[in-house]
Parts: C-alpha cells; structure tokens; sequence
C-alpha cells in the first residue's frame, strides 16, 4: 500500500497552482526582451505590464509603483540598502540619518542585511515582541527619531505566523518622519493588504509563497517616497532594477496573484477550520504541549507548536518517514543547529525552543491530512520522548 504524503510545509514554499503551471507552458513562447521594439518584445512586454496591473490591483496600489525583483529577500535588500547609499542624489540617509528600526522576529534576511549595514556605519535598533510575538508598540515609539530613515517590521511571521497591527505601526513611524517598510511575503494571498489602507512606503512579496514559481517577487514603491536601486545597469523597471525582466517568472506571478483574488477568501476560512481541528486532536492525544503565535491575530494555516522532552529535527525528520512534511521554523534556518531567534525572542527558553514545529497548511490540505497527522504525531513524540532523559526526569 503506497505510503500517504501530506504536505504541511506551504510557509516554506508551494506547489504550483494548476493554473500557474499552464500559464507558464504558454509563456514560454514568448521569449522576446520586453525592453525590444520588435513584434516578440512588444509580446513579452504586454505579459509583464498584465501581470504588473493584477499584482498592483491586488495591493490596491497603481501599476507603475510595482518593481519585480528576483525574490521577497532581494526586495528587502533593496529597501534596507538604500541606507548605505552615499549618492548626493539620495535624500533619505542625508535628510534623515543613518538609523534603522526593526524587531527581533524578522527574516534572516533582514537581520543579516541590518548586521551589514551597521559594520557600514548604520545604526540598527531592535525592537522587541511579547509572549505572542506582537511588537511593543511602546518601545516603537521611543526607537524611532528624527535619525530614524527606515523602519522595517514583518507584516506576518513565517514561524509562528503572529500578524502585526501594520496601520498602527505605519502611523507612528510616519509620526516622526521616517519612512516605513513591511516584509509581506507570509501575508500576501493569505490576508488582505491593501497598501493604501496600512499606510506603508514599501511591501515586498514572493510569488513562490503563493503558488508562484519561485525566482520571482515585487516590491512596492509608494510614490514619491525617496529610492535608490540595488541593482544598476540598464534602464528595466524604469530603472528601479537593472537586468532583463525574468518573463517567464513574472507571468507566473500574475497568474499565481489572479488566483489568490479568486481563491483567497474562502481558503482562509476553511484553513482556519483545519487548524482548530489539527490543534484540537494535538491537545487531547498529546500531553506537555504549548501552542506559539498570537491565538486570533494569526495566519490562518500557521501552527507553531512545542513539544516538552521531544527535539524539532528527530519530530521532522520521524514524520518525513511517515510522509508528513513539517519545519522547525524558517526554511531559510534550516541548516542552522540554533534555537529559533523568534521563538527566543517571545522568551521562550532555548530547550523548549529546540522541541518546536511549525506546520503550514495550504489549498491542497484536506481533513484527511489533519486525521493522518493527529493519528501518527503521538506515536512520534512518544518515541522520542521515551529516549530522551530529560523528560522522564521531568515526569517523575
């Protein structure tokens, strides 16, 4: 009898949308440059400038604020970057000063991007989260100063999958004159986000987190906000990002936004029901667990749970032969042996931190897949938790 497989690890990256494929093997005929005047690039063009119109549409921005970028990290690069700028041209870091704001939960890729900045003479603060991973709002308000040029703050965790009160956040950033940046890449096709109604400068977005292929983002660029490109060369994206347009992957995006707009709404609400049921039969068939994340303002497949006396990778890697697919946090981490800097940053202590699971539900998960993982995580956690030495000491 061939083995269930059950894909839970959708934060991670997704499977294409059917719809995404078809639209990609019809793409491939146009392999025009979209910057050639001949009849093969005005084709390609009117590809990119379509899927630029539903992207911008699905934001609530206009077309000519989207900028395709190679990935959700590149986007955040870009916008992180432009305080490292010593052009005359760019008014931001002279106007404002060398300052950024962020939190402690955000993507490797901000934090290592931070990090650099600040051996470039940047200064960097950090703003911390509470038990649920919601950002003090408070302390916000005293980092941010007249030095402030950015802040950035993620707009829904990849590992827990706490949304954060980006309106909030946007008006008092704006309150003292900085310009506010989101990592959307989590929200976007999840939850809805308008851009016009959170008040943000920039929103970065990852088509591979919402059916898309991957190699392929957008970052949004309110109008008039001040920008310096990260990318320089020629003339592309009005140039707002240099190198010829990656066609293929961009059509791609459009359709995979074409389909969230249809599709998004109604999946949340049936993914919200999946989860209460796969939290529901943890908790009655497996005892010492603690659930992660903001219980309501949270995405609607993320389920961040820790499991006392059981390591994340044995629980990984003992479900992956079960066919079960799961993550101990960011795919970007993975190979990294720490604890997770976003569980820590809640104040959990590291060794809990070390027994955490992330698992990630999207269009493809059925009531059935819940019914296989409910059946086969007891027997995982018991076994592990009969090898592991603290725990017994702990049920003693």
């Amino acid at each position: 009898m061939e083995q269930r497989q059950v894909y839970m690890d959708h934060n991670a990256t997704t499977p294409l949308h059917p719809a995404v494929k078809a639209a990609l093997t019809d793409a491939m005929e146009a392999f025009g440059n979209p910057s050639s005047l001949h009849a093969l690039g005005r084709t390609a063009r009117e590809q990119v400038e379509d899927a630029r119109e539903k992207t911008a549409s699905f934001l609530g921005a206009s077309p000519d604020e989207i900028v395709f970028v190679g990935s959700g990290s590149e986007g955040n690069n870009t916008v992180l970057s432009i305080l490292a700028c010593a052009s005359r041209h760019c008014t931001l870091r002279r106007d404002r000063g060398p300052e950024i704001v962020t939190t402690t939960i955000e993507h490797p890729c901000i934090l290592e991007t931070s990090k650099c900045l600040a051996d470039r003479g940047v200064d960097v603060k950090f703003v911390d989260v509470d038990a649920y991973g919601k950002v003090d709002l408070d302390q916000l308000k005293d980092c941010v100063n007249e030095r402030t040029a950015v802040v950035s703050v993620m707009m829904a965790n990849n590992e827990i999958g706490t949304i954060q009160d980006i309106k909030a956040i946007a008006e008092i950033v704006h309150g003292r004159g900085a310009v506010f940046h989101t990592d959307a890449v989590q929200a976007v096709g999840k939850i809805p986000v308008n851009v016009r109604e959170l008040g943000v400068d920039f929103l970065t977005l990852s088509a591979h987190k919402i059916y898309g292929p991957k190699g392929i983002g957008a970052l949004y660029i309110r109008k008039q906000v001040p920008f310096c490109p990260l990318i320089l060369g020629g003339h592309q994206e009005k140039g707002r990002r240099a190198g010829t347009e990656n066609t293929l992957g961009i059509v791609g995006l459009g359709k995979a936004i074409e389909m969230r707009a249809a599709e998004m709404d109604d999946e949340a609400k049936r993914l919200l029901e999946l989860k209460a049921a796969l939290r529901k039969g943890i908790e009655e068939r497996i005892p010492d667990v603690q659930f992660n994340g903001h219980p309501t303002d949270c995405l609607p497949g993320t389920l961040n749970v820790s499991f006392d006396g059981a390591e994340g990778e044995a629980i990984l890697l003992y479900l992956d032969l079960e066919g079960i697919a799961v993550s101990t946090g960011s795919a970007c981490a993975s190979g990294s042996l720490d604890p997770s800097h976003v569980l820590l940053a809640t104040g959990m202590p590291a060794e809990q931190a070390h027994g955490s699971v992330r698992i990630s539900m999207g269009r493809e998960n059925t009531e059935e897949d819940v019914a296989y993982v409910v059946e086969q995580l007891p027997d995982v956690i018991a076994r592990i938790r009969d090898m592991s030495t603290a725990y017994k000491r702990d049920a003693q």
